[in-house]
């Protein structure tokens, strides 16, 4: 008896296996550790999904997905940036929701020996360069020149600032000791490992706020509909508040 046949099972099962499916996801780039943990968790919770992450500076991540990015989920730093979304008819109706707040701060190099009291001491000779988020894409940087602006220091800074095209540039620099300050998020701290130090909290009222959305134009609305579910469940607002996030009770299912 030949055995040829059965030779052709193994291959016929392989080449049947249904793949994972692939769920993009775009978040801001204070999100960027936060949402590769989350990420991890929800595949392991679903494994039969696999999460794709863009990250960016919300402005972009909106301009990406206005121009057509094959996007499924949006979570950015600012409900300004939503709004715009929602406004350009991107979202799926009714599934906005916001899953967390953050705080602005003024953060130094650890290894400086400067004091910041208030705003105001930016204007110090010590300070020379000051790095903070463009505004126009930027929500930190947006959240910063807002600040600035109410303490009526905007116009002269101008020639300090250094403009950045993400939160996370803007630590970088500080990190590396190339500015002397940078606005930049408590959560993103974390992740500079004790090479700065938070000078000053910017004293904002309400605190930035992270929406999160699925896109109209998603067709894994189910995946999405869980990876939002896991955002906002127990073991996503752990994740989050890890990660020096304030997880709202609103945002609590």
């Amino acid at each position: 008896m030949s055995l040829r046949p059965f030779l052709w099972l193994p291959l016929l099962l392989v080449c049947t296996a249904p793949r994972a499916a692939e769920l993009t996801v775009s978040a801001a780039a204070s999100l960027s550790e936060a949402f590769g943990a989350i990420a991890s968790g929800y595949q392991h919770a679903y494994p039969q999904t696999r999460v794709m992450l863009n990250v960016g500076a919300s402005g972009l991540l909106l301009q990406q997905v206005a121009r057509g990015a094959p996007v499924d989920v949006l979570a950015v730093a600012d409900r300004q940036t939503m709004d715009q979304a929602e406004r350009l008819d991107l979202l799926l109706p009714g599934s906005r929701a916001e899953f967390a707040k953050n705080t602005l701060v003024l953060v130094v190099p650890a290894s400086t020996q400067r004091v910041i009291h208030d705003l105001s001491d930016l204007l110090g000779a010590d300070f020379r360069r000051v790095a903070i988020g463009n505004p126009d894409a930027v929500p930190a940087g947006r959240y910063a020149q807002d600040a600035l602006r109410a303490a009526g220091l905007w116009p002269r800074l101008q020639d300090r600032l250094v403009g950045t095209q993400n939160v996370r540039q803007a630590l970088a620099y500080a990190t590396r000791g190339e500015v002397e300050a940078a606005f930049v998020y408590r959560s993103d701290v974390h992740q500079a490992d004790e090479r700065v130090s938070v000078a000053l909290e910017v004293a904002l009222e309400p605190l930035p706020v992270y929406p999160i959305a699925i896109l109209r134009n998603s067709n894994k609305l189910e995946q999405a509909r869980r990876f939002l579910a896991y955002v906002r469940s127990p073991a996503g607002q752990a994740l989050l508040q890890r990660q020096g996030f304030v997880t709202p009770t609103e945002a609590r299912p």
